[in-house]
């Protein structure tokens, strides 16, 4: 939510766990963009925007404390203008969700650099995706060989989207091929993936969502 924006990234949490809270904003973060890990409060963004911050990137935000910030519901189709002091990208979806590390650590590199951000967002019509532009920073090669628009293969990271494990980030080890019964009783294809924790569980495919690199 929010439009374009400029200002000093800095990076306000120690992982990507952590939730950004008003008491991570500082008095200092005039022209800052702040990150956070799991979850951004509607008091931390209303902080932001007392001291003159200008952007938040963190991975999930509680929905009924987004419409309380704003005083309504935004729509799912469009966001970005919004009338708020502080726009606001949120890396992973509603509730408080750790953000993903790849995404977090490599904020954490660009501490310190200049970034615009745009966080407009449209999926009619033409999709619009929130952005972070940071002019001048060569990024690393980060090719390790797995082509994530190859689909569910092993290696592939993916995010559970469903419970027991909602929210959790994961790698898939095993795709079986056969149908397995689940406890609904249906037969689905399923995957089976290693959770962070080192845990390997077994989920309907239908359950996860690709992590883009």
């Amino acid at each position: 939510m929010g439009g374009e924006a400029q200002g000093v990234i800095r990076v306000a949490v120690e992982g990507p766990n952590d939730v950004l809270d008003a008491d991570a904003v500082r008095p200092d973060d005039k022209g800052k963009i702040l990150v956070g890990g799991s979850l951004v409060t509607a008091e931390a963004i209303k902080r932001a925007g007392q001291v003159g911050a200008t952007g938040i990137v963190a991975g999930g935000i509680i929905d009924t404390e987004l419409i309380e910030y704003l005083g309504f519901d935004i729509g799912v189709a469009i966001t970005g203008h919004e009338d708020i002091p502080v726009t606001v990208i949120i890396t992973e979806g509603f509730g408080r969700m750790r953000m993903a590390d790849r995404t977090f650590n490599l904020l954490k590199k660009l501490d310190g650099f200049k970034a615009s951000i745009n966080g407009a967002t449209q999926i009619r019509a033409g999709v619009m995706r929130p952005e972070i532009i940071v002019p001048g920073y060569e990024a690393e090669s980060t090719d390790e060989g797995l082509d994530i628009t190859a689909g569910l293969v092993p290696g592939t990271p993916i995010r559970i989207i469903r419970e027991p494990y909602f929210g959790m980030l994961a790698e898939i080890v095993e795709l079986p091929p056969e149908l397995e019964v689940i406890e609904s009783e249906a037969k689905v294809r399923i995957l089976r993936a290693r959770l962070e924790d080192g845990r390997v569980v077994t989920v309907p495919r239908a359950n996860v969502e690709i992590i883009e690199s």
